[in-house]
C-alpha cells in the first residue's frame, strides 16, 4: 500500500525545548492522521472515562453475581485463587492492549489494530476476522449485562416477596426494560452520559462500602481454613485442577469490558494518554475492591444448601438476607448491585454501538451501505447532527439484544451461554491483538516517533510505519507483559467453551462453542465469497496528495 499524505495537518504548538518529534498534537489531528475524519464530539475527560472503565467493569459486583459458577467448581478456595489468578492475567492482558490503543486510539479498536500489525499479504482477513470477533463479544456483553440485570429484578421481587414465582416471559419483559433504559441515557440523554458515568462511579465506590460494612459487621464468620483450603468439584470432573479452570471463567466476566474505553476514543480528549491510565487504574480499583468482597462473601457464607439453593437465582441475595437477619436490609443491599448491574449495560450499549459504528464506516458490516445511508444524518457521517452520536447504531445494537431476550421465552440455558460467549468472542479478539504485537515487537517493526523524519506521514494504518504512542511498556518487561496475555487469553478461551459439568445433557451443554465457532465458520465465508475483494481493511477517509 502506498504511504498517504495529509493535505491539511494540524500540529499545535509544542512545549519550549522539544523537538518536532515530540510536538503535542490534537486528537482530532492524531485521528486525521489514521486516515479518519473527526465526526463525534469529544465530551469525555479523565474522570468520565475512569467512570466509564470501572462502571462497565462492575467487578465486586459482578463477582457476587456470577458468584455460583466459582464456587460450584473450585469452592471458596477455587474462587479466590482463580480471582488472584484472572486478575494478574487481566492486567498483562490491558496493559499490552493499553500500548495499541496509545498508538491508534480509534473506536474500531482491536481490528484496527491487527491489520496495521498483521504482515501486508493477510491483514485484510485478521482485520475482518477481529472485527466481527469484537462485535459478537460486545453484542453478547449487551445481552448478557440485560439478562444478568433483568433476571436480579426478578430475584429480589423474590427476596421481597417468596410467594412470586418468576416466568419466563416476565424474564423477557425486565431485559427490554433494561435495554430501554440504556437507550433512553445514550440517545435522548446523550449529552448526559459522561456525567451519568460519573455519577455511578460514586455510587460504585460507595456502594461498595455500604455493602461490606454491614455484611462483614453483622454475619458470623467462617475460619480460615474454610476460605483458603476448602474445593469444591461439583461439576464431577476428573480432577480438581480441571474443575477450577472450568470454574474460573465467572470470575473472568467479572473483569470484562474493560476495552470499552477503546471504542469511545473518538469521544475522549487526549485518548491516546487517557485510554491507557483510565483501564490500568480502573483494573487496579475494580480488582481490589473485587477481591476484598470475594473474601467478605466467603467468609460471611452462613447456610451453604440454603445459599445455594436460594429461589432468587443469586446466591449473593441469601448470603445478605444471612447475614442481615432482615428482609429489608438485604434486599437494600441488594438494590445497590442491581441498579449497578442496570448502569453497566448502559455502558455496554454505548460500546457496542461505537464499534457498529466503525465497523460499518469501514465497510467491514454486512449491509453496511444500507448503515450508511439510514445514519448519514451529516453528509459522509453516520452521526446525529443533533447529538453526535451513531443513533441508528444503538437502535441496532439494542434490537439486536431485544431479539436474542425472546431466546429466554423458550430456553434459559442458552441464553446463560451467553456470558461465556462475551468471554470466548472477546478474549479471542484480544488474542489476535496480543500475538501480532509480540512478533512486531521482536521484530523491530515499531518505531519511536523520533525516528519518523516525515512529520505528516500517515502512521499507525496498513503499510505506513509503526509508531509507539505514549503509554509503552518498554524492553524486556513488554515482551513479558505479552508473553503473560497470550499465555491467559488462550487458557480463557479454551475453558470457556467446557460446560458446567463432565456429564453433558441439553441443560447443561455449554452453546458458546456453537455462536463463537459459528461465527467464526460464518465470518470466514463470508469473507471469501463477497468480503475478499472488498473489505479493505480501516478505510482512508482523507484525499491523498
Amino acid at each position: 500500500m502506498d504511504d498517504y499524505h495529509l493535505k491539511s495537518f494540524r500540529t499545535s504548538s509544542k512545549p519550549d525545548g522539544e523537538d518536532v518529534h515530540r510536538s503535542y498534537v490534537d486528537e482530532d489531528d492524531n485521528l486525521v492522521r489514521m486516515g479518519k475524519k473527526p465526526v463525534l464530539k469529544r465530551n469525555f475527560g479523565f474522570m468520565a472515562i475512569l467512570g466509564f472503565s470501572c462502571t462497565i467493569l462492575v467487578t465486586w459486583e459482578g463477582s457476587l453475581v456470577l458468584f455460583l459458577e466459582g464456587f460450584s467448581n473450585g469452592g471458596p478456595a477455587g474462587v479466590v485463587y482463580s480471582y488472584i489468578y484472572v486478575w494478574i492475567g487481566t492486567f498483562a492482558t490491558f496493559a499490552t492492549l493499553s500500548e495499541l490503543a496509545s498508538m491508534a486510539p480509534t473506536s474500531g479498536g482491536q481490528y484496527h489494530w491487527t491489520s496495521m500489525l498483521a504482515p501486508r499479504s493477510s491483514y485484510k482477513f485478521y482485520s475482518f476476522l477481529a472485527g466481527w470477533l469484537t462485535f459478537l463479544g460486545w453484542q453478547a456483553n449487551v445481552a448478557s449485562g440485560s439478562y444478568l440485570s433483568g433476571t436480579m429484578v426478578q430475584g429480589l421481587a423474590t427476596l421481597c416477596n417468596p410467594n412470586y414465582v418468576p416466568t419466563p416471559w416476565q424474564s423477557t419483559l425486565t431485559i427490554w426494560a433494561v435495554i430501554a433504559f440504556a437507550v433512553f441515557i445514550n440517545v435522548a440523554a446523550s449529552g448526559l452520559l459522561p456525567k451519568f458515568e460519573g455519577l455511578i462511579l460514586i455510587l460504585h465506590v460507595l456502594g461498595f462500602f455500604a455493602i461490606l460494612i454491614p455484611l462483614v459487621h453483622l454475619s458470623d464468620h467462617n475460619p480460615a481454613e474454610f476460605v483458603f483450603t476448602t474445593f469444591l468439584n461439583e461439576g464431577k470432573f476428573q480432577t480438581q485442577g480441571l474443575s477450577f479452570m472450568v470454574g474460573m471463567v465467572g470470575n473472568m466476566f467479572a473483569f470484562m469490558g474493560a476495552d470499552a474505553a477503546f471504542h469511545m476514543a473518538e469521544e475522549i480528549r487526549n485518548a491516546s494518554t487517557l485510554v491507557p491510565r483510565s483501564i490500568m487504574i480502573s483494573i487496579a480499583l475494580n480488582g481490589s475492591l473485587g477481591f476484598a468482597m470475594i473474601m467478605a462473601a466467603l467468609f460471611s457464607l452462613g447456610d451453604l444448601d440454603a445459599v445455594l439453593a436460594t429461589p432468587t437465582g443469586y446466591p449473593f441475595m441469601e448470603i445478605f438476607h444471612q447475614a442481615t437477619k432482615s428482609i429489608a436490609g438485604s434486599a437494600v443491599m441488594a438494590s445497590i448491585v442491581v441498579i449497578l448491574a442496570i448502569s453497566a449495560t448502559v455502558g455496554g450499549v454505548a460500546t457496542c454501538s461505537r464499534m457498529i459504528f466503525a465497523f460499518a464506516r469501514d465497510q467491514g458490516m454486512p449491509g453496511w451501505s444500507i448503515l450508511k445511508r439510514a445514519c448519514a444524518l451529516i453528509p459522509n457521517t453516520r452521526v446525529d447532527s443533533r447529538t453526535s452520536i451513531p443513533v441508528f447504531a444503538v437502535m441496532l445494537a439494542t434490537g439486536i439484544g431485544c431479539l436474542l431476550a425472546l431466546v429466554v421465552i423458550g430456553s434459559s440455558t442458552v441464553f446463560n451461554d451467553v456470558v461465556s460467549l462475551s468471554v470466548s468472542s472477546l478474549f479471542s479478539s484480544y488474542l489476535l491483538c496480543a500475538s501480532l504485537l509480540l512478533w512486531r515487537r521482536c521484530t523491530g517493526g515499531i518505531k519511536n516517533i523520533s525516528e519518523i523524519s516525515v512529520s505528516d506521514t500517515v502512521l499507525n494504518v496498513p503499510g505506513a510505519p509503526l509508531v509507539w504512542g505514549p503509554f509503552r511498556i518498554p524492553g524486556i518487561w513488554g515482551i513479558i507483559s505479552n508473553v503473560v496475555a497470550i499465555i491467559y487469553l488462550t487458557i480463557g478461551v479454551f475453558f470457556s467453551l467446557w460446560p458446567a459439568s463432565l456429564e453433558v445433557t441439553a441443560s447443561t451443554m455449554n452453546y458458546s462453542v456453537v455462536g463463537t465457532g459459528g461465527v467464526i465458520i460464518l465470518s470466514i465465508l463470508y469473507y471469501i465469497l463477497y468480503a475478499k475483494g472488498r473489505y479493505n481493511g480501516p478505510i482512508m477517509e482523507v484525499v491523498r496528495d
